[in-house]
């Protein structure tokens, strides 16, 4: 009699069940990686920006005018990621006068990055991320997970 190979029924229900626990794993991590790589991308842009601010008080004498009437800036890309096709932040100038400035990156309603909340950075160097997504507070003053 001829001796058949291949794999049975269950050792294929077997490597089904270890494969969907191991994606069932890895995807949520995989999400808060990508997550967290789009922010830092924004809080780049963010960098950006204020360093264009400074090349417009040089020129101009103050930080007033870089923006349009909706906050947009003039003087630097109004979306993060500034390079490449889908964008996840807009940024802002949402203050601007002679002497000082606070630049946010709000994310795109509808994105992915929707619920990961405002990044702010002013004219001191000041840093905060809404990290729960209920306005910036005094526990935000940072851009980490958690702030000091």
């Amino acid at each position: 009699m001829k001796k058949q190979r291949g794999f049975t029924l269950i050792e294929l229900m077997i490597v089904v069940a270890i494969v969907a626990i191991l994606a069932g794993v890895a995807w949520p991590s995989y999400q808060e990686h990508v997550r967290t790589t789009r922010r830092a991308d924004a809080q780049g842009a963010l960098m950006g920006l204020a360093q264009a601010m400074e090349r417009h008080f040089t020129e101009k004498g103050s930080y007033s005018g870089a923006a349009d009437a909706n906050d947009v800036p003039t003087i630097f890309p109004a979306q993060a990621p500034i390079d490449g096709g889908t964008k996840f932040y807009n940024l802002r100038i949402t203050d601007a006068d002679a002497t000082s400035y606070t630049l946010q990156a709000q994310p795109i309603a509808g994105s992915a990055q929707a619920s990961d909340g405002i990044l702010e950075l002013n004219s001191a160097g000041q840093k905060a991320w809404d990290s729960g997504n209920d306005g910036i507070g005094t526990g935000d003053m940072c851009w980490k997970k958690t702030c000091n």
